[in-house]
This record gives C-alpha cells, structure tokens and sequence, in this order.
C-alpha cells in the first residue's frame, strides 16, 4: 500500500470537480497528455472558483504567477533541456502539479509533441524514511518521472547528474523563500560559482507555508503520510523530527502539518547541513 494520505473526494471543496487524488489514483497510470489535462482542468476549476477567503485569494495569485514562470521556462528550454528536483516533499509536489498544467497549455492541441516521460532527479538524504521513498517510487510512476537517484551530497549530486544527462540546462526546484538559503533567490538563477552549471528556476519561491498546504486540500492532492503524523519538512530520518510546534497539549499525539500557520515554525523539526545550489 502507498505510504501516504490527503484530502479524499468527499473533501473536495468544488462539487462536481474532480480531485487531483481521484485523477492520479487511476491504475494503470494514465498517459501523460490526458493525465496533464485532466490536471490542467483540475488546477483551471480552482482558479476560477469564488475564493472563499483571502488565503485562498493569494494562492490563485500565487499559482497564476507560478503557471507564468513555468511557461516561460518552457519557452527558453526544450523538455530534453529541462529537468525537475524531487523529493516527494509537499513544496516540489505542488511545483510538480503545476508543471503538469504548464504542459497541457504548453502543447494542446498537438499530444504528439509530448516527451514520452519527465526529466528529474532525486537526491537521496542520508538514512531516508521509507515512507517518502515509497511515496516518490509511487508518485514517479504516477506522474511519469524518469527519476535519477542519487545518494550523494548535493553539489556532487547534481555534478553526478549533469554529466550523465548533458542535455539538461534547467531544473525546477520547490525551493521557497523561507527555507535556507532562500532569501535572496529570484524565478530563475544560474547557480553560483563553485556548483555545476544549469539555470535554477523557482516557481514556488513565493509561497508561503500555509499557502502550500491550502493547494494541496483544496485540488485534493495526495501527499506523504508522514505529514500527518506531525512532520513539516522531510529530509532523512537523523536530522527529521515531529515538529514540536504541532505537539498535542496533552499526551504524546502530533497534529497534521497542515495546522501549521506561522512560515517561521515550519523547519523547528530539521538540523540542517550543506546549502542549496
């Protein structure tokens, strides 16, 4: 069984559209164009909804901004050129459902033009938990990654990487502004001196904490388990901990993530290492 949970159908706060969870949850897969359509409409019927709050508000803000971004990468790179960092966190899921979007209006009407599978590249923490490696292994066949793994820090990572896919010359990355290394990141970014070379870009730079996760329940995206056990940002399982933020007032329980409101409570749980590119 998949590791992982989310907003079922019955949650779905639009009636009579579907849930992203309802669109990916089908066996066997469906192709790539129908399932970026399918997504493409599921994303479109949430943009155009009357937001019911202002948190709602700026997250069609924020998507329309992000769906701008990733078009324009798709106009400077071709899909051989262009390739996604996942982890199976709730940042670079978001990015990835919206470059499934992106797609859809990027090749409608010719399907013939789609690649046959996604570029992307997972960089395995020290000591993963094995939820969210079954949660990527699912995801990717879901989502029709071709996924690299590689469990090296990340500058030797994405060295590793480059050399074994010359053709990439671009990477979305789900970095957001609050996480370290963030502050000063725009949408898109060679990386810096010292780093292999490729162009960063930064859909979701913007973000905020709670603005992910009002995304993710209002389409109905299925998501890892391990957030609903109290975790907020997942790495490996030494430097990931229940963020302490989201403890039970009595006894030993943790709320969901998605209770977490404040951006600056969102990392209480992680040690962090090395930087980003």
């Amino acid at each position: 069984m998949l590791e992982s949970a989310g907003a079922s159908s019955d949650d779905n706060p639009h009636p009579g559209a579907r849930s992203i969870t309802d669109i990916t949850s089908q066996q066997p897969p469906l192709p790539l164009p129908e399932l970026c359509a399918q997504i493409h409409d599921r994303v479109h019927a949430f943009l155009n909804a009357e937001p019911k709050d202002d948190r709602v508000r700026a997250v069609q803000r924020q998507s329309r901004i992000s769906l701008g971004v990733i078009e324009e990468a798709l106009k400077r790179y071709s899909p051989a050129e262009i390739s996604l960092s996942y982890n199976g966190g709730k940042d670079c899921l978001v990015l990835l459902l919206l470059y499934l979007c992106a797609l859809h209006t990027h090749h409608h009407p010719h399907p013939s033009t789609y690649p046959s599978t996604l570029n992307s590249v997972y960089i395995i923490p020290p000591h993963p938990f094995p939820a969210v490696s079954s949660f990527v292994t699912a995801t990717a066949s879901t989502y029709h990654l071709t996924l690299t793994r590689l469990a090296l820090p990340m500058r030797e990572a994405f060295t590793a990487y480059l050399s074994s896919n010359p053709s990439i010359r671009a990477i979305f990355v789900g970095t957001r502004r609050t996480d370290p290394h963030g502050a000063e990141l725009t949408h898109f970014d060679p990386t810096d001196r010292g780093w292999p070379e490729f162009m960063r870009v930064h859909p979701v730079i913007d973000w905020r904490y709670a603005e992910i996760w009002t995304f993710i329940r209002e389409l109905g995206v299925e998501y890892c388990g391990l957030y609903d056990e109290g975790y907020t940002s997942l790495g490996g399982r030494e430097d990931t901990h229940r963020n302490p933020a989201l403890k039970e007032r009595e006894g030993e329980g943790f709320r969901p993530a998605y209770e977490l409101v404040e951006d600056g409570e969102e990392r209480l749980g992680r040690d962090w290492g090395e930087g980003r590119p």
